[in-house]
């Protein structure tokens, strides 16, 4: 790992700025008349042509996969991934852009508890509180306690907690595929078997017959480019130079830039209600984070002691 961690901070902050901002960007060609289904078919065919045409370009060697792995990267392009994008935008569509985005963080808590459940993962106090912290807040942010706007918003909030989920899976799926392959090899075939399943189950090429404007195609653009490969290779960048936990933290910065994007240029706004719920799930996974960090130290900071390595650098 290289050692220049104000360059991964930065990477990573502008990166959760710039996801925060497709949020943006989607909810305003929503107001335009354009449907998540049509978005999300956009972003990921465009996402697929511009990364293979980076891969043809410079690094041919990432389009290698194994035969035997088609399969797996049918589930998790096409399932884990299309359900992720049209869940997330969806949401977006009907709920607050920042609301959705919080949602959306339960996913590491959802990792955990799946961990937990089926790993036979330690069921600790820093889980538990994680977990009760993450669903006390997410009881905020869809207004639990206001039951005529929870009823007003019933299919924002339910696929903003469905994106959480699929979130999850996505997750898991890619560590397992990230096991095998570079993270732009699993990252390409993820979006060219969405693009397959979004021109299978929704009409194919509708964006070529849509009429859509040239404000309407540059949002798209700004979507598939700005919103999606620029902050997936900043991210990564970041992540070679501070730990990968450490830049999950630090990215825990986009719903709350979201929702200051959404209220200068959207005019949303968050009860202050929903305001202290996002700080409890963001809370609740920056606490599972460093949990997670020291859990990972911990074990090498014993084997370094146990080869007498005292004279060594400590671990960053």
């Amino acid at each position: 790992m290289s050692s220049n961690p104000l360059k991964g901070y930065l990477c990573v902050i502008t990166a959760a700025l710039m996801w925060a901002s497709s949020g943006v960007a989607g909810k305003a060609l929503f107001a335009g008349g354009i449907t998540p289904f049509e978005l999300v078919q956009v972003r990921v065919t465009l996402s697929t042509l511009l990364l293979a045409g980076a891969f043809f370009l410079y690094s041919r060697h990432l389009f290698r996969i194994r035969p035997g792995d088609i399969f797996y990267f049918m589930l998790f392009g096409g399932v884990a991934m299309s359900l992720v994008q049209i869940t997330y935008f969806y949401a977006v569509s009907k709920i607050q852009v920042a609301a959705a985005i919080f949602l959306q963080y339960l996913a590491p808590l959802v990792v955990a508890f799946f961990s937990i459940c089926f790993w036979k993962e330690r069921l600790t106090l820093t889980k538990i509180f994680s977990l009760v912290l993450a669903l006390s807040g997410c009881y905020l942010i869809v207004g639990g306690y206001d039951l005529h706007f929870m009823q007003m918003n019933r299919a924002g909030i339910l696929c903003g907690l469905a994106s959480a989920l699929c979130f999850a899976s996505y997750t898991l799926l890619g560590e397992r595929g990230m096991h095998r392959y570079s993270p732009w090899t699993v990252l390409l075939y993820a979006f060219v078997f969405a693009t397959l399943a979004w021109h299978l189950f929704y009409p194919p090429f509708h964006y070529v017959r849509a009429g859509y404007s040239l404000d309407q195609w540059g949002w798209l653009i700004y979507i598939s480019v700005m919103g999606t490969l620029v902050p997936f290779a900043l991210f990564f960048v970041g992540v070679n130079f501070i730990r990968s936990t450490r830049a999950s933290i630090t990215a825990t910065l986009e719903p709350i830039s979201a929702g200051l994007l959404a209220y200068f240029f959207l005019g949303e706004t968050l009860k202050p209600l929903q305001v202290m719920g996002g700080g409890m799930v963001v809370g609740a996974v920056i606490v599972l984070q460093l949990r997670r960090e020291h859990d990972e130290l911990t074990p090498a900071l014993i084997r370094s002691r146990s080869r007498g390595n005292r004279g060594d650098p400590p671990i960053p």
